[in-house]
């Protein structure tokens, strides 16, 4: 009898370890995949003065290859672009190839973008925006405050406004999708794809942590550090809206760092374009 009890008891752990496995194996298989593709949005021709970032006039004879990235986030079959770069034109910075011309080489359209994900407001950031009117717009609450305000504060230049009035048009005027962010932002709701708090270079900065299930945890700097050599030494750009928040989030970004042993793209260094995979291959 008591044989036959044990017997009995088993068989259901058996069984309820059965079931949890076979519970573990399907989420795995039902796990979208998740892969992130570097995509040019444009070059400076010649390497720029690296004490160009530091207040404290650090690496004065230093001269730095400097770029312009963009990213495609594959979540699925969801899509996210995080910033758009220099606009097309024949500024010596300006991308040779437009980032809907770089969707199309992957068989992507604009309206299949659902995200937008803008690090800040600087030109060189938002100058494709307008191409994606229909995804939902992700940036930071301050920068928006900013970007959205009938006078925009800290006096400036009209040839500025101009520019965010007409690349922000779409949301500005209300047609437009936008989810101003005060915080984090788990874009899908599983962790994989995280928008990073991280004020300072200006008002609502934020980056991007990218979960990936064979490459790792990659963190994507925005303009939270231009070069390697500010990253490393806590540099702060003489422009930056809040040094004291700079320095802040610098700390919060390089412990994030750290804890998930994470891959870091400063992404205006032409230094890490290595680290993902040449266009149009991805990493995942």
């Amino acid at each position: 009898m008591k044989v036959s009890l044990c017997n009995r008891t088993l068989a259901a752990v058996i069984s309820a370890l059965a079931g949890c496995l076979m519970t573990l194996t399907l989420q795995a298989q039902l796990a979208p995949e998740v892969t992130l593709t570097r995509l040019d949005c444009g070059n400076e021709p010649t390497p720029v003065a690296a004490e160009e970032f530091s207040d404290t006039y650090a690496h004065h004879d230093l001269q730095i290859p400097f770029t312009y990235s963009c990213y495609l986030i594959k979540h699925g079959s969801d899509y996210m672009i995080w910033d758009s770069g220099n606009p097309v034109g024949s500024a010596p910075s300006a991308p040779k190839v437009s980032l809907v011309e770089l969707l199309g080489q992957l068989k992507l359209r604009p309206d299949q973008i659902k995200y937008l994900g803008i690090s800040h407001y600087h030109h060189d950031h938002i100058g494709q925006v307008g191409s994606f009117a229909k995804s939902t717009l992700l940036i930071g609450k301050g920068d928006w405050d900013e970007l959205s305000a009938i006078e925009p504060s800290r006096g400036v230049d009209p040839a500025t406004v101009a520019l965010w009035r007409a690349s922000f048009a779409p949301w500005i005027s209300g047609s437009g999708k936008i989810e101003a962010l005060a915080g984090d932002k788990d874009v899908f709701n599983d962790g994989t794809v995280v928008i990073l708090n991280m004020p300072g270079h200006t008002p609502g900065h934020h980056s991007l942590l990218v979960r990936l299930k064979r490459m790792g945890n990659v963190l994507l700097s925005g303009d939270l550090a231009h070069i390697r050599e500010n990253y490393e030494s806590n540099g702060v750009p003489a422009w930056n809206f809040n040094r004291a928040d700079t320095l802040a989030s610098l700390d919060r970004f390089k412990q994030i760092a750290k804890n998930l042993k994470a891959t870091v793209i400063i992404q205006h260094d032409a230094r890490d374009i290595g680290k993902l995979p040449a266009f149009p291959e991805s990493a995942d």
